[in-house]
């Protein structure tokens, strides 16, 4: 039998170099306690720059605007109040943010998806139907009372809206400190600049003068 050539050799030593690359990879665990945001700096790829420990106070770990209810007058009936980064700069680099969403009643938090976090919602008043729906366009939904949570995956087109006889109230949490939204009505109806009409009435198959109605109500 033939030794293996020096070639050879080289080239399982470099495939075997590389197979724990993935692990090698993944986030490394925080240097550091904390990162309390820098608001007056750029968001940079993983978050804000870390404000200097000398000017960290407690107050850069305390939020209390989930207890304050949100005004439910606009068109959605609906009003949600963010915890993210964005408001909470402790938040930073951590992974984590909440939001607190109030409903008139029949108010919907209308469908929109999340592009960087997985969503939980917990209902802590009233009753609220959330749903989502899959790539493979397949729709799950559930009535939720309080104490009950639903779960929406990572970046999937969901919704929640209140069912009950009076307002409801609900609380989300997300895996990402900064989780985005993409909400498909203002997107669809209100980007500046417009989306032409011809894409829209043909992906709808409607008339012109429907798109027209519509992104009126948004004050496109």
């Amino acid at each position: 039998m033939m030794n293996p050539s020096p070639l050879y050799m080289l080239s399982c030593l470099v495939v075997l170099l590389l197979l724990p690359l993935p692990s090698i990879l993944a986030d490394p665990d925080s240097l550091q306690d904390f990162c309390v945001a820098d608001l007056s700096a750029s968001l940079s790829v993983n978050g804000f720059p870390c404000k200097p420990a000398s000017k960290v106070t407690s107050d850069d770990f305390y939020f209390d605007g989930l207890s304050k209810e949100g005004d439910t007058s606009g068109i959605f009936g609906t009003n949600l109040t963010a915890a993210n980064v964005l408001t909470f700069p402790g938040l930073n680099t951590l992974g984590v943010s909440m939001n607190r969403v109030d409903f008139a009643i029949g108010g919907v938090n209308p469908l929109h998806s999340h592009p960087r976090s997985t969503e939980t919602v917990l209902v802590i008043k009233g009753k609220v139907l959330v749903g989502f729906v899959t790539t493979g366009n397949v729709y799950y939904s559930k009535v939720l009372t309080a104490g009950k949570i639903f779960v929406i995956p990572k970046g999937l087109v969901h919704f929640q809206r209140n069912v009950g006889k009076g307002k409801a109230l609900a609380f989300t949490s997300f895996n990402s400190q900064l989780p985005g939204a993409a909400v498909l009505p203002l997107n669809l109806f209100a980007s500046k600049p417009s989306i032409p009409n011809n894409v829209l009435t043909k992906t709808f198959q409607v008339e012109d003068n429907v798109v027209n109605s519509i992104k009126s109500k948004f004050g496109s």
